[in-house]
């Protein structure tokens, strides 16, 4: 399973960096993984100090660093 969620942190990161802020529906979207995987890769990120976090009208932004 830690494979799998550094993988998918991996995927989620490269994601953010070459599209901009994306929204946790659209991450699991573009990642077709399942969405509590993308949480745990998100949690992985934040956890390293990779991510921004911006509120929007309806959820959240997640952009790099």
């Amino acid at each position: 399973m830690f494979h799998t969620i550094g993988e998918a942190a991996g995927e989620i990161w490269k994601l953010i960096k070459e599209e901009g802020p994306l929204s946790v529906s659209a991450v699991v979207s573009k990642t077709k993984r399942p969405r509590a995987i993308v949480y745990m890769g998100i949690g992985w990120l934040a956890r390293e100090d990779k991510l921004v976090y911006t509120q929007a009208k309806r959820g959240m932004l997640l952009s790099s660093k």
